[in-house]
């Protein structure tokens, strides 16, 4: 990525590059999105302790913090451990209330108990600030479905979303589907039709998936009626072994067993998409980072027959999985003010558009999706990814459906969602003898993480 310097103009930062200064000078009033913090240097002699995990954006991010400590004078200790150490990490910290980090990772899966447990610091008086926040950060650019997880349950805002991830489909050899005159398929009995028709032919099998089946079943279970809880985030008493959830158990379960390819239920998401960009699979469902792949003339052997779609509904509707993180202040911070600097710096529109620019494939801001250099990645073989991530997102947002995955004790239930789809498609039990027994150890796990159910 090209480095960047900056300069304060009437308070705000802006980059010394020719392009952004003829725009000034023109009137267009282009700048990086950063905060108006005043004179050269505002946060000399401050250290903030920023933590992320290792993903993506991160690596993108972390050369361009320079630019920040160069231009604010802040020395940034930016730590990227793996997601589950960040996310355990994290947790014990903000439970405390302690002060060894002044910006995080506002986890999903971990985002109601963070929030609404009092551990972060609303943000929307920052962003009524216009000392703190300029108009040109524009926060109604952020895609509504992106923000929706991000607040709590009094409606307040607690952190800016950074990665916007929807699940869709793929059918790498859709040339093939074509010739046997299928289209993408838009329901869960269609899809079966098809991978029916499709199994084997060319040497590829008709259906992946990766072994998060906590993730990857949830859309199925949905679509057919069914959910995790009976009402999350309010009611968690597990709904595992509901007739719904079974069926739909049943069905998840044939789809690997009799159409996946052998050993698909060890399938990592690296294999998976592995399996699709080798054309060893044909119909595969997976989040947008990984699935964009296939677009890769470079790498992916079927880039210009791959097609894209959401993922099949069922006789309950539509019900993609998404997830979305984003940057929080947790309460203990000592450098609030400081913090907000340096997360609105990493989500404002020019420092997501450079990554975009560099390949990010998950951005939370709808201008970036936009972007020409995000459309010119995303828009392929006539399919529009950006599109389908945001009628995704949109989708969830309307629906609600994601509340199952933003409450804490879920990580546990998805375990034991893991091990029954596994001991269904290997044989070991029936679905409703697996789905009945991940019910009840749904049930041990929440009465021992002190939930009342």
């Amino acid at each position: 990525m090209t480095r960047t310097t900056y300069h304060y103009e009437g308070g705000v930062l802006v980059p010394r590059r020719k392009l952004l200064l003829s725009a000034l000078a023109a009137g267009a009033g282009a700048t990086l999105g950063f905060p108006a913090l005043g004179n050269n240097k505002p946060l000399k002699g401050v250290t903030l302790n920023a933590s992320l995990f290792s993903t993506a954006y991160s690596k993108q991010l972390r050369p361009l913090i320079p630019e920040f400590e160069e231009a604010t004078g802040a020395k940034i200790n930016f730590d990227t451990p793996s997601f589950p150490v960040y996310n355990q990490r994290t947790d014990l910290e903000l439970s405390t209330k302690g002060s060894a980090f002044d910006a995080v990772n506002v986890t999903f899966i971990y985002s109601s108990r963070w929030i609404n447990s009092g551990w972060l610091t609303p943000l929307d008086d920052y962003l009524r600030d216009p000392s703190k926040t300029p108009a040109s950060f524009d926060a109604q650019d952020f895609l509504p479905g992106a923000l929706a997880p991000e607040k709590g349950s009094d409606g307040k805002l607690y952190g800016l979303p950074w990665l916007a991830e929807v699940m869709l489909a793929a059918a790498p050899r859709f040339d093939l589907w074509q010739r046997e005159g299928l289209g993408l398929p838009g329901t869960t009995d269609a899809l079966l039709a098809s991978v029916q028709k499709l199994n084997r032919k060319e040497r590829a099998a008709g259906f992946v998936a990766e072994n998060h089946y906590g993730w990857t079943f949830i859309p199925f279970l949905q679509a057919f009626g069914g959910d995790v809880f009976r009402k999350a985030p309010h009611d968690l008493y597990p709904a595992l072994d509901t007739p719904q959830a079974i069926a739909a158990a049943d069905y998840f379960a044939r789809l690997l067993r009799e159409f996946g390819p052998d050993g698909v239920v060890s399938f990592t998401p690296d294999q998976a998409l592995q399996s699709l960009k080798t054309g060893r699979g044909h119909y595969g469902v997976q989040g947008q980072v990984y699935l964009a792949q296939l677009a890769d003339k470079e790498g992916g052997k079927f880039a210009g027959t791959t097609a894209w779609g959401h993922v099949p509904a069922g006789p309950a509707g539509r019900f993609p999985g998404t997830a979305v993180h984003g940057w929080g202040i947790p309460v203990g911070s000592k450098n609030k003010d400081a913090a907000w600097q340096f997360i609105s710096w990493a989500t404002s529109k020019a420092t997501l558009q450079r990554v975009v620019a560099d390949g990010y494939s998950a951005p939370t801001r709808r201008s970036n999706l936009e972007s020409a250099a995000y459309q010119q990645r995303m828009r392929v073989n006539g399919y529009d990814l950006g599109k389908l991530v945001s009628e995704g997102l949109d989708l969830a947002a309307k629906q609600g459906h994601m509340a199952y995955r933003t409450v804490a004790p879920y990580p546990q239930v998805d375990q034991q969602i893991d091990k029954a789809i596994a001991l269904i498609v290997s044989g070991q039990s029936t679905p409703e003898q697996a789905m009945k027994q991940a019910q009840a150890g749904s049930l041990a796990e929440l009465r021992r993480a002190g939930v009342a159910v």
